[in-house]
């Protein structure tokens, strides 16, 4: 059957390698998109049925998807699409600890990471939710003891300031999830007199940024490389590792430095002690990792656990409503179909996140990674050219910052599907006497007003009326039938916090599935870090040895020539020189 290649095989080779646009709901869809180019949202917003079917609830959260270019019966064509992708089929084999990420012939089980203790999830006929409880408590552990001080620095000052040095998926998820519980009142609480800091940049501005204002004595230091080989984080933990050194002495290492690796080896020749290494697993990609070690481990040295446990549940919930949920009722799977209909059938690549939240401003940053790092692949999961593109181009800022930057093009420009995302009750709240409404529901009118004013638009007629001049009234139009989901949470507590992140994470998983590629390697990111090791090899010959730049084309050469020359005053053995701020 054309079918083959989506059945579910039990090994990690697929049976064909039929694509997913070779099958007939795919077809389907691409015929029905005419029918859709003639429907505009200011009709289909008047149907009240289907606006009232395209509105799901899980849990607290709500999600209106009735402003997308979509009618019931899109959606009934999507659902046989993922019939077609063997969606649920997908979703159990990833469950079920197959080796789904065949590249690298491993097992992809990130929601292992927030499973309750008495879960059973086997990778490789193992059940690994007791590994995981097992690093859970030894976090919990050692947080504790520094957070009350017991755990003390060479100096017998309490570390109250962590800096964690990782990049990449080692610093992007665990910074949105700081970056949102900084405000939470709750976390406010816990976090009292501590600091939480991310070096991730190989450039030393960065370097100089973490360490300004802090002290050597009261600072411990968290170096996240699965590997322990990841040249820049391990350039900026020999950086720190001097700076801890040159004040208070090499054997103050042990003491302000801990590691997030699975190479005891490295760890202990660096000179951390391997007591004071947290596990992970090759199970555990990058972007996926914030519920390991890589992001609980700073945020319960800033938090508390017992804030980090809520997050997790909050992720773990969502992990089990999209493993059993009905698609129609399956708010990762929708987010992830509605994708694949806008970048693969409309040809909108592009998606804005815009969370009406400050709280969340670097979730777009984490998302983009999670995204375009997952699904920005050019060949199936079997290595066939796919002859469409496959991932979303993803950007976003929180509203309304963003509606005084990029929306013009959004509202007038390109077409870009848009998520907005709104919280009921501020973290912050503020009322003025006075005032006609509070700070928040200020913010929360324009999270209602912009979908609408996407979906509608505004018509020379509707201009005329309000006695706009002939000349502007070309400029005033909006087409409208832009489309965009709204997604409503009740609070941003660290539970909501868990629980937007698994959305994302398993809708790009959808996505993925769908389109039959491997969302769970990057070979991607290989190419451009072989190549630099040249050009370090390069810069270090010209250095010490004044060589001439050698075996790269014209213009490569060119720009390092004009680099080597313009900062020749640097000595060619410096001595060692940190940041002065």
């Amino acid at each position: 059957s054309t079918l083959s290649f989506f059945s579910p095989v039990p090994s990690a080779e697929m049976a064909s390698t039929t694509l997913i646009c070779d099958t007939q709901p795919w077809k389907d869809l691409k015929a029905h998109v005419q029918d859709v180019k003639k429907t505009h949202l200011r009709d289909l917003m008047n149907d009240k049925e289907r606006c009232e079917s395209m509105m799901v609830e899980f849990d607290g959260m709500f999600l209106d998807y009735s402003r997308q270019c979509a009618t019931l019966d899109t959606m009934d064509k999507l659902y046989k699409l993922a019939e077609a992708a063997s969606l649920k089929q997908q979703i159990n084999r990833m469950y079920s600890g197959e080796h789904i990420n065949s590249t690298e012939n491993r097992s992809v089980l990130h929601v292992a990471l927030r499973a309750p203790r008495d879960a059973v999830i086997n990778s490789d006929g193992k059940n690994v939710v007791p590994d995981v409880w097992n690093v859970l408590d030894k976090i919990k552990d050692f947080s504790e003891k520094v957070r009350s001080g017991s755990w003390i620095g060479a100096t017998g000052k309490p570390l109250k300031d962590v800096i964690a040095i990782g990049i990449g998926g080692s610093f992007l998820g665990p910074l949105f999830v700081h970056t949102a519980l900084q405000t939470d009142p709750e976390a406010v609480e816990f976090a009292k007199g501590r600091q939480l800091r991310f070096l991730a940049n190989v450039d030393p501005i960065d370097v100089a940024r973490n360490i300004a204002g802090l002290n050597p004595e009261t600072t411990l230091v968290v170096v996240v490389s699965k590997t322990f080989t990841t040249a820049e984080t391990m350039l900026n933990a020999r950086t720190l590792r001097e700076w801890i050194s040159s004040t208070l002495g090499p054997s103050a290492v042990a003491k302000h430095m801990v590691a997030v690796s699975t190479n005891l080896t490295l760890v202990e020749k660096f000179g951390i002690d391997p007591n004071n290494a947290f596990a992970f697993w090759d199970w555990v990609g990058g972007r996926y990792s914030v519920c390991s070690a890589v992001g609980v481990l700073p945020l319960s040295l800033q938090y508390g656990f017992s804030i980090v446990e809520k997050f997790l549940k909050g992720a773990s919930s969502i992990d089990d409503h999209f493993r059993s949920a009905p698609f129609e009722k399956n708010i990762p799977v929708l987010l992830g179909l509605l994708s694949v209909w806008n970048v693969s059938f409309l040809g909108y690549p592009a998606r804005a996140i815009l969370p009406y939240s400050q709280a969340l401003e670097k979730f777009a940053p984490h998302i983009q990674q999670v995204s375009m790092e997952s699904n920005g692949k050019g060949v199936s999961i079997d290595g066939v050219p796919l002859p469409f593109e496959a991932g979303e181009i993803d950007f976003g800022e929180p509203g309304t910052n963003g509606q005084h930057s990029f929306y013009q093009l959004i509202h007038q420009g390109r077409v870009i599907p848009c998520d907005f995302i709104g919280i009921v009750k501020s973290q912050q709240p503020v009322y003025l006497k006075g005032e006609v409404v509070s700070n928040h529901d200020e913010l929360m009118s324009n999270f209602f007003a912009q979908p609408d004013a996407l979906a509608y638009g505004k018509t020379a007629e509707q201009l005329l009326k309000e006695n706009v001049s002939q000349h502007l009234i070309p400029h005033k139009t909006f087409s409208g039938n832009r489309p965009s989901l709204s997604l409503l949470l009740p609070s941003l507590n660290a539970y909501n916090i868990g629980q937007l992140l698994a959305s994302y994470e398993h809708r790009i998983a959808v996505e993925g599935f769908v389109w039959g590629i491997n969302s769970f390697d990057q070979w991607g990111v290989e190419l451009g870090k072989s190549l630099a090791t040249q050009v370090r090899k390069q810069l270090h010959t010209s250095r010490t040895k004044s060589e001439p730049v050698e075996g790269f084309n014209f213009s490569t050469t060119k720009l390092l020539t004009r680099y080597l020359q313009a900062s020749s005053d640097i000595p060619a053995d410096p001595p060692t020189l940190l940041p002065q701020i």
